[in-house]
C-alpha cells in the first residue's frame, strides 16, 4: 500500500506536471493564436486598404482613360472634318486657279491679236503716209514746175526787155 501511495503520488505529481506543461502549452498556443490572428487581421486590414486605394486609383485612371478616349474621338472627328474642308478648299482654289489661268491665257491671246492688228494698221498707216508724202512731193515738184514756167512766161513775155 505505501508503494501504491507513492506510485499514486508520483503519478499525481507527474499528472500535475503534465497539466502545468499542458496549461503552459495551451497558454502559449493561445498567445500564439491571438498574435497570429492579430497579425492576420492587420495584414487583412492592410490588404483591404491597399485594395481600396488601388480600386480608387483604378477608377480614377479608368475615368481618365475614358476622357482621353473621348477626346481622341473628338479630335479624330475634327481632323476628318478639317481634312474634308481642306480638300474642298483645295478643289475650289484649284478650279479658281484654272479659271484665272484660262482667263489670263484668253486675255493674252486677245492682247496678242490686238498687237498684231495694231502693227498691221501701223504698217498700212505708214504706207498711206508715205503715199501722201510722195503725192505732196510730186505736187510740190509740179507746182514748182508750173511756177517756174509761169515765171519764165512772165519774164520772157511781150513787153519785157
Amino acid at each position: 500500500l505505501p508503494v501504491v501511495y507513492e506510485h499514486r503520488s508520483r503519478l499525481e505529481r507527474s499528472l500535475q506536471k503534465e497539466r502545468g506543461e499542458h496549461k503552459k502549452t495551451k497558454e502559449d498556443f493561445l498567445v500564439y493564436k491571438l498574435e497570429a490572428q492579430e497579425a492576420l487581421n492587420k495584414e487583412k486590414q492592410d490588404s483591404m486598404n491597399r485594395y481600396g486605394a488601388l480600386s480608387s486609383q483604378h477608377k480614377i485612371l479608368k475615368n481618365q482613360h475614358d476622357d482621353v478616349k473621348k477626346q481622341l474621338l473628338d479630335l479624330q472627328l475634327q481632323h476628318n472634318s478639317l481634312k474634308l474642308e481642306h480638300r474642298k478648299s483645295l478643289e475650289t482654289h484649284s478650279q479658281k486657279y484654272a479659271q484665272l489661268q484660262q482667263e489670263k491665257d484668253s486675255e493674252v491671246t486677245n492682247l496678242q491679236d490686238t498687237v498684231y492688228k495694231l502693227r498691221e494698221e501701223s504698217k498700212l498707216l505708214r504706207k498711206a503716209h508715205q503715199e501722201v508724202h510722195l503725192q505732196l512731193l510730186n505736187a510740190q515738184v509740179i507746182e514748182q514746175g508750173v511756177f517756174v514756167a509761169t515765171w519764165d512766161n512772165l519774164s520772157l513775155g511781150p513787153g519785157c526787155v
